[in-house]
């Protein structure tokens, strides 16, 4: 029994099928990177804008011709925000609110054949070799901003136990995981349906696992405690944060239904700039909201600009049926929404040359990832993240193995593509 996995869309989507292939190994089933050779196919969705809702049709039409005889299971915001619509072939579909049992119910509903000889096989991390890991703690969201299709998807908010994330990521640890993060839809809300939050997960983890790297997935900026930056005086909690912003507008925000303003957006920043040691923010921004100015972008662009992010996630606004903002009556051109995207990704690329540039000359601990071949003489190169997630590349002395190894590099120059820095081993 072969099983293939594929995913779109956030990090939680990713740390869902990481969980779900441990699982299927568990029961003795083999995973596969091939779709046409599975007897099983399953599928994680995306409906977060429309053309997340698009390649997520595209993805299941795909494996359907790949292989048209395996079982084929879909779940993910797409299929629970759609049903069965436009699913034909589908033999199962899982909502969000049953994800932690589709292992479960793909083998009793489609009555899979196991083979318990290979359940004690140790089993790599989604039957590849990974330095980093995402673990799902929570899910849901139970706040309602006007363009946010996922809470409806994903329903109200669930926590796991702070001891089940632990066992789950000394079992990542033992498996050779040097890197992991913490996800959910509204991760900063975790814990509190069970009398706790994310401050004391995360004290759990750095004082229950060796894990040598954490990192935290998206956080809403009104989540975070005056004692939050605290946490990060241990090293091992990395000094990156990805803060959505989703507009750089006040007034735009208002009609977001978000609850950060530019003013309390911009002191958080600087006060984890003044205590976390080379701190960085990434965000999202949403391109062309309803009823959008041109002067409320212009301010937009001055903010985000004057803030200096290291990495801006672009997403030119599209109407999600059942939000608010897609009743909205003020809905912008396609035309405004490309230019302004065009305009927004040059300032994203400056301010992150920018960033990249200020750090030449630093010295860092790099967890390296599997190398690539460059070229046919067999020179190879490595990509990794610093501990503030630059991203970096080198070339090693030959025969020097990096894969999956923190160590130290030198960073000596700007990328060509301004997207990473070049270093050379230390």
């Amino acid at each position: 029994m072969h099983v293939y996995l594929s995913t779109l869309g956030c990090r939680l989507n990713e740390a869902e099928i990481e969980s779900w292939a441990s699982a299927f190994q568990r029961q003795g089933r083999r995973l596969t990177a091939q779709a046409e050779i599975a007897d099983l196919v399953v599928v994680n969705t995306c409906a977060v804008t429309a053309e997340a809702a698009r390649k997520s049709r595209q993805l299941i039409r795909r494996v359907q011709r790949q292989n048209p005889h395996a079982k084929l299971v879909v779940s993910g915001c797409f299929v629970s925000l759609n049903g069965a619509q436009a699913l034909e072939g589908v033999d199962a579909i899982v909502s969000n609110r049953d994800k932690d049992r589709l292992v479960e119910i793909a083998t009793e509903g489609l009555s899979l054949a196991a083979m318990p000889e290979l359940a004690t096989e140790p089993g790599e991390v989604f039957a590849r070799r990974r330095s980093r890991a995402f673990v799902k703690v929570q899910d849901g969201c139970r706040h309602r901003c006007t363009f946010c299709v996922v809470t409806i998807a994903r329903g109200e908010e669930r926590s796991r136990c702070i001891g089940d994330v632990v066992a789950q990521i000394n079992a990542l640890m033992a498996q050779g995981v040097k890197e992991i993060v913490l996800t959910g839809v509204h991760l900063g809300g975790y814990g509190r349906d069970l009398g706790t939050d994310l401050v004391e997960l995360i004290k759990a983890v750095l004082n229950d696992t060796d894990c040598p790297r954490l990192r935290l997935g998206s956080l809403e900026p009104w989540d975070l405690s005056p004692s939050f930056f605290r946490l990060f005086a241990e090293t091992r909690l990395m000094p990156h944060l990805h803060l959505p912003l989703q507009s750089g507008s006040d007034s735009v925000l208002k009609r977001m239904a978000r609850r950060c303003r530019t003013y309390d957006f911009e002191a958080l920043v600087e006060r984890a700039r003044s205590e976390i040691a080379d701190f960085l923010v990434s965000t999202d921004i949403i391109v062309g909201f309803p009823g959008e100015t041109e002067r409320e972008w212009q301010e937009g662009l001055q903010f985000i600009e004057g803030i200096g992010f290291l990495h801006l996630h672009i997403f030119p606004y599209s109407p999600r049926p059942g939000t608010q903002a897609s009743r909205f009556t003020d809905q912008l051109p396609a035309a405004i929404k490309r230019r302004r995207a065009l305009e927004i990704h040059a300032l994203a690329r400056r301010n992150k040359a920018s960033v990249l540039s200020a750090y030449l000359g630093r010295e860092f601990a790099v967890l390296w990832e599997a190398p690539r071949p460059v070229d046919t003489e067999g020179e190879t190169r490595y990509l990794g993240y610093t501990p503030n997630f630059l991203r970096v590349e080198t070339n090693p002395p030959a025969g020097l193995v990096l894969e999956n190894v923190i160590r130290k590099a030198r960073l000596k120059a700007l990328g060509q593509d301004g997207e990473k820095l070049i270093a050379e081993i230390a």
